[in-house]
C-alpha cells in the first residue's frame, strides 16, 4: 500500500473499526493494530499519524492495556480518544482519577483554542463514556476543553504533536467530531488526503495483474455484496482467467440465482460455472427439524459441493477471497483484536478453510483493506447492480434458518413468495432506505382461516423489519400501518397457503434478528 498512513491503536475499544472508517472519510488512509504491536513494527510501517482508541478498563489497572514511553519519543503525532486518553496522561507523569460524576451520552464542551479546534464553535456537544477522568496533567499539557464535570475534556502539548480528547468524536452524536478528526489528520499530522476509490481500483488491478500474471483464479461466488464486487475487481483485471464458482442450494429468495448468473455473465468476462444442488440439500435436510443441526447439513453439504467442484477445475492457479478488513481483523490476520492473550475473535465465514487436498499457489483477497461501505462504493465503480451492492445480510443457511422445522420444497416454495411480495411492497412504499433488514418467515404453523364460504388450515407467514446502526442491538421498525396492511392484503390473496400474517415486534435483545 503507497498510500499515506494513519494508525489506529486497539484498546478494546467497541468504536475501533468506526475511527479507522472516519478516518478514511477524510480520505486518509487507516490501519487498525493492536496495543501491543512493537515499536519497531510501528516505525517499519512509516506512518504519519496514530491514534489511540478507547476501551473499557481502568489504567491502574496493571491487567489493562498500556503502553511504552517510547512511543511518544518518535515524533509522530498522536491523539487519544477516550481511554485513550488517560493513557497519554497516565505514562507521562499525569494522573487519572475516578469520577465524582460520570458523564455519558450527550454532553456540552466549552473549548478554549487549540489545534483540534480549529473552526469549531466554543461551545459543542460531544459523546461521553467514562468513569475515570484525567485530573492532572502531565507536564507540558494545557487544557484545550472542558465540560462541567470534566476539567479536561481535551489537552494538548503542541511542541511534542500531542493531543487528547475525553470524548469520542468518531460517533455521530459528536455534533464536531468528524471535524476535530479532520483538524488532527490535515492540521497536525499533514496528511495529503490520497485515499480515494478511483485510486484503489486503478491500483488493485495493477496489482492483481502483477500477482497472477497468466495463471487462473477461482473464486467462490455467493452472490452477497463482498464476494460479488471481488468478482469485478478480478474480473476487469484478469477477463476469462477468472472462474466464479456459485452453488445453488436452492435456499435462495425467489430468482436471486438467476439474477446472479445473468449479471455476472452479461456485466463481466469470466468463466462463471452454476451448481444446481437444491434436490441433493433437500435429500439431506429430510426429517430434520432441529436449527443447529440444519445448519451443520447445509454448510457441510455446501463444503462438499464446492470443493469437489474446484477440484475439477484445477488448482494450478490462486484461490480468491470476499474478505474485508473487518473479518481480518476479528480472525486476527489484521494483527488486532483489543486487549486480550489472543488476536483471534473468530474464523470468520469469508475467510474459507481449504481442504487438506488441495493446494493453490496462494489466496488472494482484493478487498482485504476495505470497509464495508468501501466496498460497495467500489461496486457501485464497477457497474455492478444496486440490488447486489446494496444487499441486505442473507444468512449463509440461507432461508433454511428462516424455515422453522423441517425443511421441504413446498415450505421453501411458499416463503421465497412470501418474502418476494414482503419486499416489492417495502420497495414501493418508499422506506426501504429506513430499513436495515427486512424478511419474512415461515414459522411452520398452521392456523383457521376463511377464504370465500370455506374453511382453510394453512401457514402463517410473520414477516420481521429492523433498524440498527451496528447489527450488535437493533429495534424492531415501526413500518406504517397502511404499509402494513397492503403486505398482509397481498400475502393472502397472492400467495398460495397462506390466510394468516403477523409482525415480529422483538427487539435485539432479547430476540436476534433472525428467528434460528
Amino acid at each position: 500500500m503507497s498510500n499515506q498512513l494513519c494508525i489506529v491503536l486497539d484498546f478494546g475499544g467497541q468504536y475501533n473499526q468506526l475511527i479507522a472508517r472516519r478516518v478514511r472519510e477524510c480520505g486518509v488512509y487507516c490501519e487498525i493494530k493492536r496495543f501491543d504491536t512493537p515499536i519497531d513494527e510501528i516505525k517499519a510501517l512509516n506512518p504519519m499519524g496514530i491514534i489511540f482508541t478507547g476501551g473499557p478498563n481502568s489504567v491502574y489497572d496493571e491487567s489493562s492495556p498500556h503502553i511504552s514511553k517510547e512511543i511518544f519519543e518518535l515524533g509522530i503525532p498522536i491523539l487519544g480518544i477516550c481511554y485513550g486518553c488517560q493513557i497519554v496522561a497516565y505514562t507521562l507523569g499525569g494522573e487519572v482519577s475516578s469520577c465524582v460524576k460520570s458523564e455519558y451520552g450527550k454532553i456540552e464542551i466549552t473549548q478554549s483554542g487549540g489545534a483540534l479546534f480549529g473552526g469549531i464553535p466554543e461551545k459543542s456537544v460531544v459523546w461521553m463514556s467514562h468513569t475515570d477522568y484525567v485530573s492532572k496533567l502531565p507536564e507540558g499539557f494545557t487544557v484545550t476543553a472542558k465540560s462541567e464535570d470534566c476539567p479536561a475534556a481535551a489537552f494538548e502539548n503542541p511542541e511534542k504533536k500531542l493531543y487528547a480528547v475525553q470524548f469520542h468524536p468518531e460517533v455521530t452524536h459528536s455534533e464536531y467530531g468528524k471535524n476535530i478528526l479532520r483538524n488532527f489528520l490535515y492540521n497536525v499530522c499533514n496528511f495529503k488526503g490520497d485515499w480515494e476509490m478511483d485510486n484503489f481500483i486503478d491500483a488493485a488491478i495493477a496489482r492483481l495483474r502483477e500477482q497472477i500474471g497468466d495463471k487462473k483464479v477461482v473464486l467462490g461466488l455467493s452472490g452477497g455484496v463482498d464476494s460479488s464486487v471481488a468478482a469485478g475487481l478480478l474480473s476487469r483485471a484478469v477477463g476469462k482467467q477468472l472462474t466464479c464458482v456459485f452453488v445453488d442450494q436452492g435456499l435462495m429468495r425467489k430468482d436471486e440465482g438467476d439474477f446472479v448468473e445473468e449479471t455476472f455473465t452479461k456485466l463481466f468476462d469470466m468463466n462463471f460455472v452454476r451448481i444446481n444442488c437444491k434436490d441433493k440439500f433437500l435429500a439431506a435436510l429430510k426429517g430434520v427439524s432441529d436449527p443447529e443441526q440444519k445448519r451443520k447439513i447445509i454448510g457441510t453439504e455446501f463444503y462438499n459441493v464446492f470443493w469437489n467442484k474446484i477440484r475439477e477445475e484445477g488448482t494450478d492457479g490462486f484461490f480468491a477471497q470476499g474478505t474485508i478488513y473487518p473479518d481480518r481483523i476479528e480472525s486476527g490476520k489484521g494483527n488486532t483484536a483489543g486487549h486480550g492473550s489472543t488476536a483471534v475473535i473468530k474464523t470468520h465465514h469469508n475467510m474459507v478453510k481449504m481442504p487438506d487436498d488441495i493446494k493453490f499457489e496462494g489466496v488472494i483477497e482484493p478487498l482485504g483493506d476495505l470497509f464495508k461501505d468501501e466496498v460497495r462504493k467500489v461496486g457501485e465503480m464497477l457497474g455492478i447492480p444496486h440490488d447486489l451492492v446494496w444487499r441486505q445480510p442473507f444468512p449463509g443457511p440461507g432461508l433454511g434458518v428462516r424455515i422453522i422445522g423441517e425443511i421441504t420444497e413446498e415450505k421453501i416454495k411458499v416463503l421465497q413468495e412470501a418474502d418476494a411480495v414482503f419486499r416489492d411492497e417495502i420497495r414501493k412504499s418508499g422506506i426501504e432506505s429506513d430499513l436495515k433488514q427486512f424478511f419474512a418467515v415461515l414459522p411452520d404453523v398452521k392456523t383457521v382461516g376463511v377464504m370465500g364460504d370455506h374453511r382453510t388450515y394453512d401457514h402463517l407467514i410473520a414477516i420481521r423489519a429492523i433498524t440498527t446502526d451496528d447489527f450488535m442491538t437493533a429495534d424492531w421498525a415501526r413500518i406504517p400501518y397502511d404499509v402494513l396492511a397492503r403486505v398482509s392484503n397481498r400475502l393472502t390473496n397472492e400467495v398460495e397457503h397462506v390466510n394468516r400474517v403477523v409482525y415480529d415486534i422483538t427487539s435485539k435483545p432479547p430476540g436476534t434478528v433472525e428467528w434460528e
